[in-house]
């Protein structure tokens, strides 16, 4: 049996335990001391806690287990205490303790940097400080951390490094960080030259219910423990609650805490959302700038125009049942716009095997796309026969509610439930293939399983927005030839006024919606499932509970840590940076979701969930190629959205050629006339039987002649 090791491998018999004497009590009763971090002797530290039910003395099995597993600690090193849950009787919590002598010794093996000397390097301070010291967190309940120069820790050389006090040498984070790496490696069962070992396959055969190390007392109240350091009483009231939303974080308290790969999230978190700060004063702009000039645009003024728009008779944009339409119809569309252990043999079968399971996945969104494409072209079909007479009552909506907005809103939604819905089903089979391929290290698995779940959700949650902006009234021929899909459907054509306000529309409710569903999953699922917790425990509320049974009722931190966190972020960067130019106030919408997300996801880690286990990191991983390709592929598809799906570039054409003399009649440049040199006339006698009206509208009167959008962008169906 194999277990995924840390950043590191290590060979079982490379690293001996000291020769320490256990103290192992069968049991302790607790002292009623619920701040207390120390065993009953209120000497030794509690490093890490392990829970587990106390089961039928029958189950002899699970008992041997249980036995095994206390003496393999044990030859380790470690200390234990046990206790019994005060709340419930059946629970028991073991308390693990990492002598100095162990600490020592895996400090070394691990290569735990630790402070030598001061550092003397003097700094200056900013010219700025008086006005930015409001936005940093406050310096009388949060100190500068002291810097020093530091080296590998070595035990022959412990006379060179800084100590003051040995009990607080080692951080409680890195000592909780040596214990999980003891934890998992010892062995707990041995049949030949088999050897299981690791805490998490207790743990997910349920030989264990938990393991953990503590948090150091209450978020929202001050220990009373004298030795205790109250840092989750500080991060929360300096760093997690809401009310700070507008300060610099802590981070160096944040890492002395959760480690450096929590550190480094928030880190970067914080950079992105500062970095986003001038795209969404850019996109903000645009916006404004947008909404402001709507009236007043050439454009949107001749759509609108009665006596232009109003009198332009535009063609039929389906087969028999759809009939002519003026171009004012599209009056609101028309404004704000542009803007390890296997052969190499197996490793490659595994892999292959992995390859072509993402592979599937993938062509099974695509196929999900081709059939939402396939309901937009029915349901178009079927809107534009009813939702006119459906809405006749509904006047101050009916010239909103048109065939095309309906139908772009309904599909919108119909396809973030499916992506929402793959993404569930895609979760399982990504970490059953990662789990599958067997990855050495724990950055392996990371990397692996980051790559497949990127890729399925690239295109989970990018292909519509692709299809709209670059496929879409594309492919359409002219009335009299429309081009069809599976020989049934005819291709869907844009407004007038183009595709891009359907992209925004599907980006709206694809990035609102999933912010509405992350937040849901992040907040208040931990939320309800502690408050039921409490509920269902009510019974053991009035009396007092240790440290440890506080935080066994808090939620556990999932397998990935914060790998949903950064797939979250990176999944956002994307619709920041792909489709800007069509939806400039995408980076606005980020950063205010973005100020608040850092706060939620402080509150979270430091509120609803157990302390996660300090992990070392020296950057984000396999996300920054991830982020450096998104944003590569952002200049592309801007460039191509502002050259084929928007009318920018015709447009000036229009205005610098078309507008004047030779080939215009106005005197100065304008963007008068624009409508009617973009839209080409078809006669209508040139309709096939398919194709042709069943009914006319009463103004068409003997109009002989209807304008439609000519495709200056298509593809040459194109060409015939």
């Amino acid at each position: 049996m194999y277990e995924i090791m840390e950043e590191e491998e290590f060979e079982f018999e490379s690293v001996k335990a000291p020769d320490v004497a256990c103290c192992f009590s069968l049991q302790a009763e607790f002292n009623n001391n619920p701040d207390s971090l120390f065993f009953n002797d209120g000497i030794k530290q509690i490093d890490f806690v392990l829970v587990y039910e106390d089961e039928d003395k029958k189950e002899l099995d699970k008992k041997k287990i249980f036995q095994r597993r206390k003496a393999s600690l044990m030859k380790m090193g470690m200390e234990l205490e046990v206790t019994r849950s005060v709340v419930d009787e059946k629970l028991l919590f073991v308390k693990v303790h990492m002598p100095w002598d162990v600490l020592c010794t895996y400090a070394e093996v691990l290569h735990i940097k630790m402070p030598i000397k001061r550092n003397d390097i003097s700094t200056t301070s900013s010219p700025f400080s008086c006005l930015t010291k409001h936005f940093y967190p406050s310096v009388h309940l949060i100190a500068k951390e002291t810097e020093f120069f530091t080296a590998p820790f070595e035990k022959n050389r412990l006379e060179y490094f800084f100590m003051e006090d040995q009990d607080n040498f080692f951080t409680p984070s890195t000592r909780s960080r040596m214990a999980y790496h003891l934890l998992s490696r010892a062995p707990y069962e041995v049949r030949g030259p088999a050897i299981k070992l690791g805490i998490t396959k207790l743990l997910d055969g349920g030989v264990y219910k938990a393991a953990y190390p503590l948090h150091d007392g209450r978020f929202n109240v001050r220990s009373k423990e004298e030795k205790c350091p109250n840092v989750r009483y500080l991060l929360f009231n300096e760093w997690a609650h809401p009310k700070n939303f507008y300060k610099m974080q802590p981070l160096d308290l944040i890492r002395k805490y959760y480690g450096e790969k929590v550190g480094i999230y928030f880190a970067w978190l914080g950079f992105y959302t500062a970095m986003l700060a001038l795209a969404a004063i850019v996109g903000l702009g645009c916006f404004i700038y947008g909404y402001k000039t709507q009236d007043t645009s050439t454009w949107s003024k001749e759509v609108c125009d009665p006596l232009i728009g109003g009198q332009t008779v535009m063609c039929p944009q389906c087969d028999g049942e759809c009939t002519y339409w003026r171009l004012n119809n599209t009056c609101d569309s028309s404004k704000e716009k542009e803007k390890v252990p296997y052969t190499a043999f197996g490793r490659c079968m595994r892999v292959s095997l992995g390859i072509g399971t993402v592979l599937f996945w993938i062509m099974l969104i695509l196929a999900s796309v081709v059939a939402i494409i396939v309901y937009r072209l029915a349901v178009f079909f079927s809107f534009s026969k009813q939702l006119r007479a459906d809405i006749k009552e509904l006047e101050p909506f009916k010239e909103y509610v048109t065939p095309q907005m309906a139908t772009s809103v309904t599909a919108s939604i119909i396809s973030f439930v499916i992506i929402m819905v793959l993404n569930l089903l895609y979760e399982k089979v990504a970490i059953w293939i990662t789990d599958f391929e067997l990855p050495r290290t724990k950055t392996e698995y990371e990397n692996s399983l980051t790559l497949k779940m990127f890729l399925f959700q690239f295109v989970n949650y990018y292909s519509s927005c692709f299809y709209i902006a670059f496929v879409k009234g594309k492919v359409v021929g002219y009335p009299g030839k429309p081009v069809y899909l599976l020989g049934e459907y005819r291709n869907e054509e844009c407004d007038p006024g183009g595709c891009l306000i359907e992209l925004t529309t599907q980006l709206t409710v694809i990035m609102g919606g999933k912010a509405i569903w992350n937040n849901i999953q992040e907040v208040l699922m931990p939320w309800v499932k502690n408050l039921i917790f409490h509920y269902c425990t009510r019974v053991g509320s009035e009396k007092v509970t240790p440290r440890w049974e506080q935080d066994y009722a808090l939620q556990p931190i999932g397998k990935l840590g914060l790998f949903y966190e950064y797939l979250e972020m990176v999944i956002q960067f994307g619709f920041v940076t792909l489709f800007v130019a069509s939806f400039p106030l995408a980076p606005f919408l980020a950063l205010i979701n973005n100020i608040f997300e850092i706060r939620v996801d402080a509150w979270k880690i430091t509120t609803q969930f157990r302390h996660m286990v300090p992990e070392k990191a020296q950057d984000i991983g396999a996300w920054q190629p991830i982020l450096q390709g998104v944003a590569i592929l952002a200049v592309a598809t801007n460039a191509m959205i502002i050259a084929f799906t928007s009318d920018m570039i015709p447009r000036l054409v229009y205005y610098w050629s078309f507008s004047v003399y030779p080939y215009g009649d106005h005197a100065n440049y304008t963007m008068e006339g624009y409508i009617n040199n973009t839209l080409s006339v078809f006669d209508i006698k040139d309709f096939s039987d398919k194709s042709r009206p069943l009914q006319t509208p009463y103004w068409f009167e003997n109009s002989t002649t209807c304008r439609y959008l000519e495709c200056i962008t298509c593809l040459p169906t194109l060409l015939t």
